[in-house]
């Protein structure tokens, strides 16, 4: 599996709890918010301000952190 922009907070985070933590770097608390199992994570992150090339390093930073947990 490999996170895409298109895919949810809830869906991210089922598979990847860990990847909690790069979202908080990246100003996205969206654990919790009522949106979250609906959002995309692009959806989301231009909400929060975030420009194309954030969001990209912002998944590269998501994918490892998937791959590292195995």
């Amino acid at each position: 599996m490999r996170i895409n922009k298109d895919m949810t907070f809830a869906e991210i985070l089922s598979h990847c709890p860990e990847c909690g933590e790069v979202l908080f770097k990246f100003g996205l608390h969206c654990i919790g918010c009522h949106l979250s199992p609906a959002e995309t994570l692009e959806q989301g992150a231009k909400a929060h301000g975030l420009s194309d090339s954030q969001v990209d390093e912002m998944i590269k930073e998501l994918n490892k952190k998937l791959k590292d947990k195995g």
